[in-house]
């Protein structure tokens, strides 16, 4: 039976792995106020950023889903791993290792790691031993086949390109001997069962190695070389745990920081034409593993690109750039391929990007394209790209003859409901009267077409696809929603629609664009504005008379909560111990950060079900104040006003005893006496 991971190995994978840089791995996060971060959420499509991250805490938190936890609950939602091998594989990153001990506390001196690291391990020593074999005689026709299309020893090492020998068990057996066993390997995709038994699955082909973002070999793609393999061209990893064909995009690894830097991606369609791509000067390339491109690898790109909502995206200036980032697919250009460029229109939309297609002269990939004319003409043909829409509809109306009556009249017929299917009204427009001039048709009559394919839900590429699908969730354009959160969130003018704590507060969600019914309450506000200055500012709470405030002091039922999460955990006393004793050890490096991770993760941890989401979206909310110089003042002033209001609660209350009280009662006087003193305190705050 699996032993527990000690606790203080957890503790200290959580603290090494930094959640910037295990989420930038998956989105392109930018600043969003003094230590915070935003980008588009990896868990729900939106348009407009709602995921915020707070380095500092080690938290994350969409305003737009209401996901949110810390480092490790990410890597476990991201890559739908269980606690442990979420835990297993941060601490391969970090270099923490773990122990592990039975429900009785008892250390275990080992522990085999989790399912997936297994997978992962395998498809690792399995890339290994095909890069080897690429140097062997048996693999002369694979030598063959990259020197043929332009690529050396050192392209096919950067790419891991390798050699799958003949055989029936070579690599099973080697796999064997490094300590794997035939359910693992066959888990793993990298075998097979057949009627003789388990055998490599790939044999006598050449091998690529396919990587998920973080750059882990999760499957392989392999090429027939030789005449009497009777297999198909292309054979690819199955279907694993660890390998969905439809959510990993040949090259990423290699691409993402160009493709976050630049805002562009390429789309090519085969691993040679990504080698080629990158060898030319396009590092932005990549391609889909044997299946098209669809919509996970849309949301993929999207959070690279961190393409949000912009009512200025896509625009293409003079000089050929774009506002905004750029997708940009490259096709053949024979029939099959401008039937790929069809297909990739469906999903263009789903992009606020520009999209883009690039065709090859006569016909050439970017691989081909390379070995004839050189890296120069490969630049070319992305620098040469055409808007997606109008190569779709040119498309259309190369298939027809222009030159008579009953020509045009078909290809406006085809054409009108490619125009419709646009969603952006104002593009839709324009191409209605480009199609005109196409045509030499008059204008209205064009425009009449087009009105009545979208009418008939004809539009689109093939003429049977509606304009604005029902429960698509979006409008006839790309959404512009002036920078609110699709779903709920926090909007640019630093309010908040949605979210556990808003709803707690007596909040209703804006919806997906519906005016805001009601307003916070104000006293819920500052509640929630003095948590999130003592989970996000400890250092500036400590000292402040935090602590000191009555267990009933705050009056929303979620903040009461949270207040007593605080309390449990020692309050704001227990960070500046926690500062103390790092301190003490001469720990280096942000003390106060390290120290105000540890202490928010006390306060999750001192918190049940609900309360627990509550906090971290509390502690990663951004915060109204975002100059730095001038945090300490805002924490000291909401601070300072939620005791006042408790101050001037309990004044009321002791007003309604006194005036209950018989002045000839023994206790009046001691009654005054309080409501002198409280009514000091308050204005001794006054004046601070």
């Amino acid at each position: 039976m699996a032993g527990l991971i000690r606790r203080e190995d957890i503790a200290a994978v959580r603290e090494r792995a930094r959640i910037d840089e295990v989420v930038g791995t998956y989105v392109t996060l930018k600043p969003a106020g003094v230590g915070s971060m935003k980008g588009l959420c990896p868990f729900h499509d939106e348009r407009t950023p709602s995921f915020h991250v707070r380095p500092q805490l080690g938290l994350w938190h969409c305003f737009g889903c209401d996901e949110g936890g810390d480092v490790i609950s990410f890597v476990q939602k991201i890559d739908h791993l269980p606690f442990a091998e979420a835990v297993e594989h941060l601490a391969a990153k970090v270099g923490v290792q773990l122990r592990y001990e039975d429900g009785d506390g008892h250390a275990r001196p080992r522990e085999e790691p989790g399912r997936r690291q297994r997978l992962i391990e395998a498809h690792r020593v399995a890339e290994e031993y095909f890069a080897g074999q690429l140097d062997s005689p048996g693999a002369a026709p694979a030598r063959q086949f990259l020197a043929e299309r332009g690529f050396d020893r050192q392209a096919a090492a950067t790419f891991g390109v390798g050699y799958a020998p003949q055989g029936w068990d070579n690599m099973l057996r080697h796999l064997r001997g490094r300590g794997f066993t035939e359910a693992e390997l066959t888990a793993s995709g990298l075998v097979s069962q057949g009627n003789r038994g388990v055998y490599d699955r790939f044999r006598g082909r050449l091998v690529w190695p396919i990587r998920d973002i973080t750059g882990e070999t999760v499957g392989f793609g392999a090429r027939r070389l030789l005449e009497e393999d009777q297999g198909p061209k292309y054979l690819n990893t199955p279907e694993t745990a660890i390998y969905k064909k439809s959510q990993v995009l040949y090259g990423l690894d290699l691409a993402k920081r160009a493709i976050a830097k630049e805002r562009k991606v390429v789309v090519v369609e085969g691993y040679t034409d990504v080698m080629a791509a990158h060898l030319a000067g396009v590092g932005t390339a990549v391609a889909t593993c044997g299946t098209a491109f669809g919509t996970d690898h849309i949301r993929i790109v999207r959070r690279l690109l961190g393409d949000s909502a912009d009512s200025a995206s896509g625009v293409i200036f003079s000089s050929g750039a774009t506002y905004g980032g750029e997708v940009i697919f490259t096709f053949d250009g024979d029939s099959a391929g401008q039937k790929a460029a069809l297909r990739a229109f469906e999903e263009d939309q789903r992009f606020a990007s520009q999209t883009f297609v690039a065709v090859g002269p006569d016909g050439l990939d970017p691989c081909d394209l390379r070995l004839q004319r050189g890296d120069a003409a490969v630049r070319d043909l992305v620098a040469a790209r055409q808007p997606l829409f109008a190569f779709a509809i040119r498309s259309v109306l190369a298939q027809l003859d222009l030159s008579t009556a009953e020509g045009r009249v078909a290809a406006l017929r085809a054409a009108a409901p490619v125009v419709a299917g646009i969603r952006d009204r104002a593009l839709r427009s324009e191409y209605a009267r480009s199609l005109a001039g196409w045509l030499g048709m008059d204008e209205v009559a064009v425009r009449r077409a087009v009105q009545a394919a979208e009418r008939s839900g004809r539009a689109g590429p093939g003429g049977n696809e509606p304009s604005g699908r029902p429960g698509d969730g979006r409008s006839g354009s790309r959404p512009d929603n002036g920078g609110r959160f699709d779903g709920g969130g926090r909007s640019d003018g630093g309010r908040f629609d949605g979210g556990p704590a808003a709803q707690a507060a007596g909040r209703r969600d804006g919806g997906g664009g519906g005016p805001r019914a009601f307003r916070e309450d104000p006293v819920a506000q500052l509640e929630r504005q003095v948590l999130e200055v003592v989970l996000q500012l400890p250092q500036h709470a400590l000292g402040a008379g935090f602590d000191a405030l009555a267990p009933d002091t705050f009056t929303v039922p979620a903040y009461r909560g949270v207040h007593d999460a605080i309390r449990a955990a020692g309050g704001t006393t227990a960070y500046g111990q926690e500062v103390e004793r790092l301190t003490a050890q001469g720990a280096g490096g942000d003390v106060a950060g390290h120290a105000a991770a540890r202490w928010a993760e006390q306060v999750r941890e001192n918190a049940g079900g609900p309360v627990a989401g509550v906090i971290t979206e509390l502690a990663v909310a951004p915060l109204p104040e975002d100059r730095p110089e001038s945090l300490a003042g805002y924490a000291q002033g909401v601070l300072v006003a939620l005791i006042r209001m408790g101050l001037t609660r309990e004044i009321a209350d002791v007003k309604g005893r006194l005036q209950r009280t018989d002045p000839a009662d023994p206790g009046y006087g001691q009654i005054f006496a309080d409501l002198m003193e409280l009514e000091n305190r308050r204005r001794s705050l006054s004046r601070e």
